[in-house]
C-alpha cells in the first residue's frame, strides 16, 4: 500500500544556514573523500534538525550540500516546522537525509509524528520543504507486495474548523488529498 499526503507548511528554512554540530564516541574523517563516519551514541544537529543514531555516515557533495545515512535502534530525527510551534519527529531502523533536496527517508519499522498525527509503515519518504509524505508497507520506495502482510497505519487528527484546507495533489495517481498528514 502507498499513501501520499501533502500539506501547506514547511520545515524550518533557517536550518540550512546553520552550522552542523556532531557528537559521538568515535569519528573517522576522510577529508579527501569528504566523508565522516560517526560511531556510538551519535547526535548530529543543524539548527532545529536533530539526528540520533548508533552510526552516521556524513558526506559532503561537490555543491556543498550534505547527505547523511544513519543506522540505529532506532535512528531518529526531529525538526521544527516553519511558522508554527510544532515539530516533526521520526524514527526507523535506518534513515537517509538528503540536504540538497531536503528529504528524509525512513527504512524499517518507520514512524513519523506531527502533533497528534501518527504515520507508520516500513518506508516513509518525507520532503521537508513541501511536507510531502510517501508511505509504503514495504521497506523501499518502489512498493510491491509487503513481506508478511504489512500495512500502513495512519492516525490523522481533525483540522481545526478555522484552518484552510490543503490543496489536493495534482496529477498524481497515488495521491490522497488531506488537510493534515
Amino acid at each position: 500500500m502507498v499513501l501520499v499526503l501533502a500539506t501547506a507548511a514547511h520545515a524550518e528554512k533557517a536550518d540550512r544556514s546553520k552550522p552542523i554540530q556532531a557528537e559521538s564516541d568515535r569519528l573517522t574523517l576522510d577529508n579527501a573523500q569528504k566523508t565522516s563516519v560517526f560511531d556510538g551514541n551519535v547526535v548530529i544537529t543543524q539548527g532545529t534538525l536533530r539526528i540520533t543514531s548508533e552510526r552516521v555516515v556524513l558526506h559532503e557533495e561537490k555543491d556543498g550540500s550534505r547527505r547523511a545515512s544513519g543506522v540505529g535502534h532506532p535512528a531518529t530525527f526531529r525538526q521544527k516546522r516553519d511558522d508554527v510551534d510544532e515539530y516533526v519527529d521520526g524514527n526507523a531502523d535506518r534513515l537517509e537525509y538528503d540536504g540538497r533536496n531536503d528529504r528524509i527517508e525512513l527504512f524499517g519499522h518507520a514512524n513519523l509524528r506531527r502533533g497528534g498525527d501518527d504515520i507508520r509503515g516500513e518506508y516513509i519518504s518525507y520532503d521537508t520543504r513541501t511536507e510531502f509524505f510517501r508511505v509504503n508497507s514495504t521497506a523501499g520506495p518502489t512498493g510491491g507486495p509487503p513481506p508478511g502482510g504489512g500495512r500502513v497505519h495512519v492516525t490523522i487528527q481533525p483540522a481545526p474548523a478555522d484552518a484552510p484546507a490543503a490543496p489536493a495533489a495534482q496529477g498524481r495517481h497515488d495521491a490522497a488529498p488531506a488537510t493534515r498528514p
